[in-house]
This record gives structure tokens, sequence and C-alpha cells, in this order.
């Protein structure tokens, strides 16, 4: 048997790198941790974004997609991402901050039965802050070079929410097979928790019919989900194959190692372990400075720089 622990991580498909990163190292005021290309297609950018070191459960990621279309919103998707904050002036503080910086969101609202603040990245990713209320998660690091001071930089990822045509399928394969136990359930929509019954590893489902979600700019690609140890990757393996789930089998992502599988309505997750970390070839003060590669694809380096504009402002 294994144990999910949480969110692991959590991926996007972008149009523009240098926007991207603007919004959420400048305005969200997040660590770049990791700068990168995607290890199945090193012609794109692969961007994380976190705390301090990338803990897990704090990770932002995005894929640059430059001929990337709009996204048409509709069911069987990921389509919402909950970001923690710690208090009520925190709320306040990135309401008055998103009315500065000209970002696109509502007024203070509740989601989830919390205080919350619902917003959008320039792709029109649908974000929402929420208030933490003193629940803190065990790996999140502060960042002090941060645009945002400490008191009020987001804490990690909270309730994500997916939408789903057939939320009975769904909902059994959240308890039955990975163990999520219900928060509540009113009308459409039901809260689902890990066993460590907190805020950061919550799903949020809410039912919807119609046509499936077309994914475009500003879409979350997939959810990944904490496991502590590589050994319990066989056993995630194995329950997708029982469950009739395409699965992609084990793959070293070389930061973490993990699996993929796809479950009823579409919905890809991925099962990913906590380490190695992003810190196993940089230390923490130089994370995200520059362009860094897996071994394996380290004496490609040059033919993959060539393609790639450079992020930062010159």
């Amino acid at each position: 048997m294994s144990t999910i622990l949480g969110h692991h991580h959590i991926s996007m498909l972008v149009k523009n790198a240098k926007v991207t990163n603007t919004f959420y190292k400048d305005i969200l005021g997040l660590h770049r941790v990791k700068v990168t290309v995607n290890q199945d297609d090193p012609s794109m950018y692969h961007l994380f974004y976190g705390d301090r070191t990338g803990s897990p459960g704090t990770g932002l990621t995005f894929f640059e997609m430059p001929n990337i279309g709009r996204t048409h919103r509709g069911t069987n998707a990921i389509t919402r991402i909950g970001l923690m904050v710690p208090s009520e002036e925190s709320l306040a503080y990135w309401k008055t901050r998103f009315e500065d910086l000209d970002v696109y969101h509502g007024s203070i609202t509740t989601y989830t039965k919390r205080r919350a603040l619902k917003f959008e990245d320039p792709d029109g990713l649908q974000l929402v802050l929420l208030l933490a209320d003193g629940e803190e998660m065990d790996t999140w690091e502060p960042y002090e070079q941060s645009e945002v001071p400490v008191e009020h930089q987001i804490r990690g990822m909270g309730p994500i929410e997916i939408t789903v045509r057939d939320s009975v399928r769904f909902t059994e394969t959240l308890t039955d097979r990975m163990k999520y136990k219900e928060v509540y359930r009113e009308n459409s929509e039901m809260l689902f928790q890990t066993v460590k019954e907190d805020s950061y590893g919550e799903v949020l489902v809410k039912q919807l019919d119609g046509p499936d979600e077309k994914p475009g700019r500003g879409c979350i690609h997939h959810l990944a989900l904490r496991v502590s140890e590589e050994s319990e990757l066989q056993y995630w393996d194995e329950m997708a194959r029982q469950n009739r789930f395409p699965s992609s089998g084990e793959v070293d992502r070389y930061y973490f190692r993990s699996l993929y599988f796809r479950e009823h309505n579409g919905i890809l997750f991925e099962i990913a372990t906590d380490g190695p970390g992003f810190t196993v070839d940089q230390d923490p003060e130089h994370l995200g400075k520059e362009l860094v590669l897996p071994p394996f694809l380290e004496d490609r380096r040059e033919e993959i720089e060539s393609r790639l504009e450079p992020i930062d402002q010159q």
C-alpha cells in the first residue's frame, strides 16, 4: 500500500515564457527554482516556480508553446488552482497588489467554505488565493528575496478544482483507489482530502455536463501527487493497470521519479517522489539563474540553447 501525501506540483501550457516569468516571479513573488526544458520535447522551456527550494506541494510548472491557441473551456479538465495565504490581512494585501499591478481579479468571497480571492494570469489560467487560517505546510520554506513580504507569501497549493462529466466514477477513483476522504458534498460540488486531512492536498470535484475542454494557453495539463519513496511507484502502476487507466510506467525526471496515468474522464495524474529535489544540481542560492539540463540531455546543450529565446530581459 502507498500513501498520497498531498500535491507535488501542477503543470500548465503557456504561450510566452517571458510573460509567464514576469507574472509568477515579479507579481506573485514565487521563486523561479528551475529553468529547464520539456524532457520529451527539448525545443520548449519547462519553468518551475515555488518556495525557496521548490518544495513538494509548492510547484507551479509551465511548458512554453509559442504557437498554442486559446483554451475552449469545458468539462473533463482541471479547472482552477488554489493557493494558500496565511491571513485575512494577506488576502487584503493581495487584493490591493492586484489592483495596483492590473491583475484581473474578483472581490474577496468564499470558495471551498474559506475566505478567498479569485484571479487569472495573463493566459487566462484560473487561480484562487485561500485563507490558510493558521494551517501550515510542513515542507514550505520562505523565500527572502521575493517581491512579496514573507508574512503574505503564498504557502503552497491548496484545493485543486477538477470538473468532470462522470463524477460518480471519478470520486470512486479518488476514494476507493487513491484513498482520499470526502469532506463535504453540496449540489454538484464535492471536496476531498488526503489522509493528512489538511487543505494542502485537497481536490474539489465539480460535476458538469457538456463538451470536453479543448486545451490551449492557460490550461492545466496535469496534477502531480506526492509519494515519499520510489518503491511506491510500482503500486500505482499496478493500480492503474488493474483499473485500465493508461499508464506511462516509471519515468526518471532527474529531480524526481514518477509515473502518469489517465482516469476514465481523461484527467491526467502524475505520481511523483519527494526527492531528490531541485537542489540535486544547484545549491539554493543559484536555483533558477540559468538553463540546466538533466545529464541525458547535456550533450545536446548547444542545439537546445540555439532554439530557445532568452527569458530574462537583456
